[in-house]
């Protein structure tokens, strides 16, 4: 017997690559610096980004940032902004970057000091969210404007034609006196023809934008056979995008995470599998209780743009397998009683970034000896919004997808954690991350030792 509950997720507004989390944060090493980037992409292609850079100790001294297609070379980009240093923080520079095409992009820093320098590409994507509407105030001052100008130029021709080859002093007779008022009513018939085909002009423009203005991609979610959740995409038709070009991010197409709402109080990080057709995923779900559960699905696109699809769904009670590879869930009660805790103590405010930093204890509160490695990372987080309006999947690197990542910097520093499983791996992470508005968080981190991967869930308040 086959069940199908399907309910698309709108309410949540998704954008690209995260949902509601439209910055970029990415922490790693450029040469001798290690250095936390923060992207701000404009909401409008083209736009200006706003750039930060943080060197987490001092040296550096200059500080350049050029835009540059996400696969080309850097030979290939313009000539770098110098960005400008903090008068109250020497390690905190800021810049501004013209991103002047959708598409996916990487803000290319260059880094100079006395240890010598260094050099990293940050993926950013840049698509066009919003349409920039005039504002009822300013319409106001334009249009009497615009009628004033109107007139006024209809005024000039009517009394150029009527006194302008007049002597001083001459009174313009009956004839001169028509003729202006023509050639005033010509004007005015004129500067509305103009403004006519001005607006038929920006009306067709405006169009155009509107095709290139990115629409999220759908998907249907139902569950069949009692336990197999199948997901279907559902392409908006944007620009050239394509739903059958997916690249292994962490060794996974999808990395799915599902969330009982409201409350949030279980979550699982599953990885659905092609389900034969280009367009469908499926996925056996673990025994889960009945309720309604909101479905965050993470792509990266072979041009290297990553979403995240998303979808609500309530479920029956489902009777499932055990969890096993990379899929978990939680929070996890583990048999040895290891679990995470979050060393939290500053407030955190919106939009600012901050290291949020997990440590996994043994059952004694001893930090645990047999750390792995789970996908490739020390951790993996996500940052939820109580009311499922923001959802971003952060590695130990940032926001940043993996697979980006290696289009971006092919000599990326994912050796760098092949080297610390091969000296020994610490009991504890940090990810950095900047949540977008104020409001109630549920954080969701895993992490993985002696072949389990423990999950914590964690509430976070953000201020202004």
């Amino acid at each position: 017997m086959k069940t199908a509950i399907v309910l698309l997720f709108a309410a949540a507004a998704p954008l690209y690559s995260h949902v509601g989390s439209p910055d970029v944060f990415y922490e790693g090493n450029a040469g001798p610096y290690r250095l936390l980037v923060t992207v701000r992409p404009p909401q409008v292609i083209p736009g200006i980004a706003e750039i930060e850079v943080r060197s987490s100790g001092p040296g550096v001294e200059t500080v350049r940032v050029s835009p540059l297609r996400l696969t080309a070379d850097r030979q290939f980009s313009p000539v770098p902004d110098t960005a400008q240093r903090s008068k109250g923080d020497p390690q905190f520079f800021t810049s501004t970057l013209w991103l002047m095409a959708t598409g996916s992009w990487k803000v290319l820093v260059q880094v100079e000091g006395a240890p010598g320098k260094g050099e990293m590409a940050v993926p950013v994507p840049a698509l066009s969210t919003r349409v920039l509407h005039l504002q009822t105030a300013l319409a106001l001052i334009l249009i009497p404007l615009s009628v004033v100008l109107v007139l006024g130029l209809a005024g000039i021709v009517s009394a150029s034609t009527r006194e302008g080859a007049l002597a001083p002093g001459a009174t313009p007779d009956s004839r001169r006196v028509r003729r202006s008022r023509v050639f005033g009513a010509v004007t005015i018939v004129g500067a509305v023809v103009v403004l006519y085909l001005g607006n038929k002009w920006w009306s067709a423009e405006a169009g155009d934008y509107a095709r290139i203005l990115y629409k999220p991609l759908g998907v249907e979610a139902s569950l069949q056979d009692g336990n197999r959740l199948v997901l279907k995409f559902k392409d908006s038709g944007w620009l050239n995008r394509r739903i059958d070009d997916l690249l292994p991010d962490h060794g996974h197409l999808m990395h799915l995470y599902i969330v009982n709402l409201p409350g949030i109080d279980r979550a699982w990080h599953l990885h659905p599998e092609p389900g034969g057709d280009p367009d469908t995923f499926v996925q056996g779900l673990p025994s889960m209780p009945p309720g309604h559960y909101a479905l965050y699905g993470d792509i990266v696109h072979a041009s290297g743009l990553a979403e995240t699809v998303t979808a609500q769904i309530d479920l029956p009670v489902v009777s499932g397998a055990k969890l096993s590879g990379d899929d978990a869930g939680g929070p996890t009660e583990s048999a040895g009683g290891y679990r995470l805790v979050w060393d939290h103590a500053a407030p955190i405010h919106a939009r600012q970034p901050h290291e949020f930093r997990f440590r996994l204890i043994d059952g004694k509160g001893e930090e645990a000896k047999d750390t792995e490695l789970y996908m490739g990372m020390l951790g993996h987080a996500a940052f939820i919004k109580d009311d499922g309006t923001v959802f971003a999947h952060v590695h130990p690197s940032g926001s940043v997808a993996a697979a980006a990542l290696g289009l971006a910097m092919p000599e990326n520093e994912h050796a760098m954690h092949m080297a610390m499983a091969r000296e020994g791996l610490p009991a504890q992470v940090s990810f950095p991350y900047g949540l977008p508005k104020p409001g109630s968080y549920r954080i969701v981190v895993q992490m993985k030792h002696g072949g389990e991967i423990v999950t914590g869930l964690f509430n976070a308040n953000v201020e202004n």
